[in-house]
């Protein structure tokens, strides 16, 4: 068994029978649901995939090839230490080398030379396409049979249909000796235009993903590990002969620490690591010796250099600037910073919106619908020749002048292959998925991580925003003034002082940090406990061993706890007038202190909110302060009075959630804090700021790694831009098809002109998709 600690494991496999964006989605689909797999990516033109294992689990890859070999794609393990292969033009190598030349030959003959009613020429042809055709165009039959097998279609049983049905009727006609034009050019062209396409697409899409390349390749591979080695004992001066034997007195010397460089798959949670200036951090850990300044750009799209001392967070990926760094290794494998972040990008751009679901339902069955369309058209030609071709000649005046070919058998076989090859279903799957990696690739750059492709989706239709104010809208880094006592005299004051920083170091609220650094001796309490929202409390005994209740929390906590509160105190309304939160401290039934809790706004609040309320979008605050606290804050960040909710608990935060839905508003949620983890999940859209709890940040749908809030409407405004490209390659690929199809079967689109066409609007798609990564917040 592997400890929890452990290392996580590597896969390397070769997988067979991709030739699509699409194809290599699914191959990665299957690999992401897999039990145990933490990321998995794919790549398309090295037809290879990389698998990283889950900590703790045993790879078990027999379960997982078949699972791939079910759906249609042969693969198998690789030797990881073995050198990598990298093609030059991928895994469209042997059909760009012979299937480029032989078409050139082949329209150059037919076309420049007028060569192809020559019977030597058509040797040639049948030749050079057949060998097209069975080198170049067996990357598409095994990907068709293996399609086939698994009960399933795909666009390589389009193409296979297409170039065997002319290349078929062009062989049996050459060999019969039967008079007319020969059609192996197309034959040949249609798998090698394809194929340039595919190319081309590959070459296109992985500027799409380079984003994620990027951050899987943050990590260094070797690491220094400071081991300790026991130097031999040193002689010391003291020495006499005994028994005629020299003796010499010896004292032990201190530990030698030495660097070793060693792969980082082999660091473990404990050891130390050696940082030199340019190193980059290859995983957590937390400094224990040095200084210097780590740039975390990657990471949080922060600009600046971030200072580092001694127990300051160090994350993979992270570049050491300019000092020697010494860190203690807190995580490795998944259980990195780094690790989450890339599993979020790849959940991001493996998932589907809501709005995919129509694409795939089209997809699911539009190969067998076109196989019914394309036979059609060959019944059509082949049984009503002149009909079709008269109604040809009747559009020709509105679309331009086909030319058919002139026997029916012919004209069948070649309109037929014309609509399997346009009708080709690659532009309509990849609408989506390319979007949605474009904009998953381009949030990561900005420091936004979003959840999934719904998320993006949800964020694109955001009609309000609500934002939590300590630790989002405002700083969180809270000052205290106080204490106010019943006494008033400065026993009971220091008393509350040491209570109170006792009790804030068993919460991780804001308001508690602000307080938990007074005392170095911290009381023993027998019992205490974080109540979400509202305070702590806990069972303490004093110096006469009587058991005592303390409680420390808002106000209004304490008076619902049956604490008696003063009637009127002039001090209390001084701090609500300048905006202060009121904290109590309560011994037993009886108010003991009474502190005031400032927070500041977070710089380009206003700007923020003023660009989402440009962008048609309203802005509330929702907090649990006292109202004073809370305007005070709107009226600077610039949101209007009407829309400010103060005094509120948690479980009243979903509620409120709930009511603005229930009005027809789609909300999304800011907030940081353990209280705001059930408005997260109520809301259509969660997001949850940089220094966000745990739970905050599993309940979010987007993450926002920067420390400021100016993500937010730059991620709202990126999710409506991916949601309008993803419409807009929706209805390329559906016009694409429902114009093109027609034009096949009426003989206005050759199989050459269709393989073309197919190509250009696979490019159309993803071009359209690429433009996410210069979109710009305006």
């Amino acid at each position: 068994m592997m400890s929890a600690d452990a290392p996580s494991a590597t896969t390397e496999l070769a997988v067979s029978g991709m030739t699509c964006n699409n194809c290599a989605r699914k191959v990665t689909g299957i690999l992401q649901g897999f039990p145990g797999v933490a990321t998995a990516s794919v790549s398309l033109p090295e037809e290879s995939a990389r698998i990283r294992w889950q900590t703790a689990t045993q790879p078990d890859l027999a379960p997982l090839l078949a699972a791939l070999n079910a759906a249609g794609f042969a693969a198998k393990a690789l030797d990881t230490n073995a050198p990598k292969r990298s093609p030059k033009l991928g895994g469209w190598a042997v059909n760009l080398i012979l299937g480029v030349p032989a078409t050139l030959v082949l329209m150059l003959g037919e076309w420049a030379f007028s060569l192809g009613e020559t019977r030597w020429f058509a040797w040639v042809s049948f030749t050079l396409a057949g060998a097209v055709q069975i080198f170049a165009g067996a990357r598409f039959y095994r990907g068709a049979w293996a399609q086939f097998k698994a009960r399933s279609s795909n666009m390589d049983t389009l193409v296979a249909l297409g170039s065997t049905t002319a290349f078929g009727y062009s062989a049996w006609a050459f060999l019969a000796g039967w008079p007319g034009h020969l059609y192996f050019m197309e034959a040949a062209s249609i798998i090698t235009l394809i194929s340039v396409g595919h190319w081309i697409e590959a070459r296109v899409s992985e500027k799409a993903a380079s984003s994620l390349k990027a951050l899987m390749t943050l990590a260094p591979e070797t690491a220094r590990r400071l081991e300790s080695r026991a130097p031999k004992a040193k002689p010391t001066s003291a020495s006499f002969n005994l028994l005629n034997s020299s003796f010499k007195a010896t004292t032990p010397a201190a530990t030698e620490w030495v660097e070793v460089e060693i792969p980082v798959a082999q660091l473990w949670v404990g050891d130390r690591v050696v940082l030199r200036p340019g190193d980059r951090v290859p995983v957590d850990g937390e400094v224990v010796e040095g200084e210097s300044a780590v740039d975390e750009a990657m990471l949080t799209g922060e600009s600046n250099p971030v200072e580092k001392s001694v127990q300051s967070l160090l994350y993979a990926g992270t570049t050491n600037l300019n000092g020697r760094l010494v860190m203690r290794v807190t995580a490795t494998g998944e259980s990195t910073a780094l690790a989450h972040i890339i599993a979020a990008v790849q959940r991001a751009q493996n998932s589907r919106a809501e709005i995919q679901r129509l694409g795939d339902r089209v997809s699911n069955v539009f190969v067998p619908i076109v196989a019914l369309v394309a036979l059609g058209t060959a019944l059509w030609w082949g049984l009503a020749f002149e009909h079709a071709k008269q109604l040809t000649t009747t559009l020709a005046p509105f679309l331009w002048h086909a030319h058919p070919p002139a026997s029916p058998l012919a004209a069948a076989v070649i309109a037929a292959a014309a609509v399997l090859i346009v009708a080709c279903p690659c532009a309509m799957g990849l609408a989506t998925p390319a979007a949605i990696m474009a904009a998953a690739n381009a949030a990561a750059r900005r420091g936004i991580l979003i959840r999934d492709g719904v998320a993006l989706e949800k964020a694109g239709k955001i009609t309000a925003v609500i934002f939590d104010k300590t630790g989002t809208l405002t700083s969180g880094e809270l000052a205290f003034t106080g204490p106010w006592t019943p006494e008033g005299s400065k026993d009971s004051a220091a008393m509350a002082y040491e209570m109170v920083a006792s009790l804030t170091k068993f919460s991780n609220h804001p308001v508690s940090k602000a307080f938990a650094g007074l005392t170095q001796v911290p009381l023993k309490f027998e019992s205490a406990q974080e109540i979400a929202g509202a305070g702590i409390e806990a069972q303490w005994r004093d110096g006469h061993g009587e058991m005592k209740k303390l409680r420390f929390g808002s106000l209004n906590w304490l008076q619902r706890s049956a604490i008696v509160m003063p009637v009127s105190v002039e001090q209390f309304e001084l701090w609500k007038n300048e905006g202060a939160s009121l904290v109590g401290l309560a011994v037993d039934e009886k108010l003991a202190a009474v502190f005031a809790v400032r927070d500041w706004i977070k710089k380009d609040v206003f700007k923020v909110v003023q660009s989402l309320r440009r962008g048609g979008l309203k802005a509330f605050l929702l907090t649990g302060d006292n109202r004073i606290a809370a305007a005070k804050i709107a009226r600077e960040a610039g949101i209007p009075p009407e829309n400010v909710f103060a005094e509120v608990r948690p479980e009243q935060k979903a509620e409120f959630v709930k009511q603005l839905q229930k009005r027809g508003e789609r909300v999304a949620f800011v907030g940081d804090g353990i209280n705001d983890a059930p408005a997260l999940t109520q809301a259509d859209l969660g997001i949850a700021v940089s220094r966000a709890s745990d739970v905050a940040r599993e309940a979010a749908d987007i993450i926002l790694l920067k420390s400021e809030i100016e993500a937010v409407p730059e991620s709202l405004g990126l999710a409506r831009a991916a949601l309008r490209t993803i419409k807009q390659n929706l209805f390329w690929a559906f016009f694409y098809n429902v114009a093109s199809i027609p034009l096949a079967a009426l003989g206005f689109m050759s199989p050459v002109l269709c393989a073309a066409a197919m190509g250009f609007s696979d490019l159309v798609v993803i071009g359209n998709a690429l433009r996410l990564r210069s979109w710009k917040s305006k």
